[in-house]
């Protein structure tokens, strides 16, 4: 009982606060994992399957989201996780083999598009939830424009702690010159010359994470503030 007590105020926390979030992500990383590996019904490796990715997004979707109401958390985000899952697998066309919307996924019977669908969630919350799941699909079909995936951001994020931070200075110069997120739009090509002038970081150090810059500067282009928000969960999760 006191494990659960202490979960539940570390979720609350976590709403308000992007470092506790960060953190709660990290600690249940395994439970992500199983949870998007049963749903996969193989197994799966950070930076290797998207699916763990859109199961990252999907634990911080259930922690903004949770209430008392919903009953255990962490229920509940397997229900959330299952759910962007479906979405996803929707989106790419792929077969999923035993697996339905009225398939039975809680004690009480209820239908996985019952419990999502059948209006008890605050009109405000299905808002963000929608505006969520609009902006990731929005930035996924975006980033193809450049030839990367959601999965590329994870497997070339930087895995040093000097190299991230080299690539944060890359990235907090780039976003706020509007020339350069232009060229990049324009082009489909990071201006690495002019990034590497500006900010002292080498053209080579720039060049080898050149798909998580693009990544990371293309969600500033239009708007993007809820991903912009997962996907640096999602990295520093990853990275930990």
């Amino acid at each position: 009982m006191g494990e659960v007590h202490i979960l539940l105020e570390r979720v609350f926390k976590a709403k308000d606060d992007i470092d506790v979030a960060d953190e709660l992500i990290r600690d249940y990383l395994p439970f992500i994992r199983l949870e998007c590996a049963k749903f996969a019904k193989r197994e799966l490796q950070y930076g290797r399957d998207e699916e763990l990715s859109i199961g990252m997004l999907a634990f911080h979707e259930a922690i903004r989201s949770y209430s008392y109401l919903k009953g255990a958390f962490l229920k509940y985000a397997a229900l959330i996780i299952k759910s962007r899952l479906i979405d996803y697998v929707r989106k790419e066309k792929k077969q999923i083999e035993h697996m339905s919307l009225d398939e039975t996924i809680d004690e009480k019977g209820h239908a996985l598009h019952e419990i999502l669908d059948d209006g008890r969630r605050p009109q405000a919350e299905m808002m963000r939830l929608n505006a969520t799941k609009e902006e990731i699909e929005e930035l996924s079909l975006k980033l193809r424009e450049f030839g990367v995936s959601l999965k590329d951001v994870v497997d070339n994020c930087p895995s040093q702690k000097k190299t991230y931070e080299k690539c944060l200075k890359v990235i907090a110069y780039a976003k706020n010159e509007s020339s350069i997120l232009d060229e990049l739009l324009k082009t489909k090509r990071l201006p690495i010359n002019t990034l590497s002038k500006n900010t002292g970081v080498s053209n080579k150090t720039i060049e080898r994470h050149r798909r998580y810059l693009v990544a990371m500067l293309v969600a500033y282009t239009n708007g993007y503030e809820i991903i912009r928000e997962h996907l640096s969960l999602m990295i520093k999760g990853v990275n930990k």
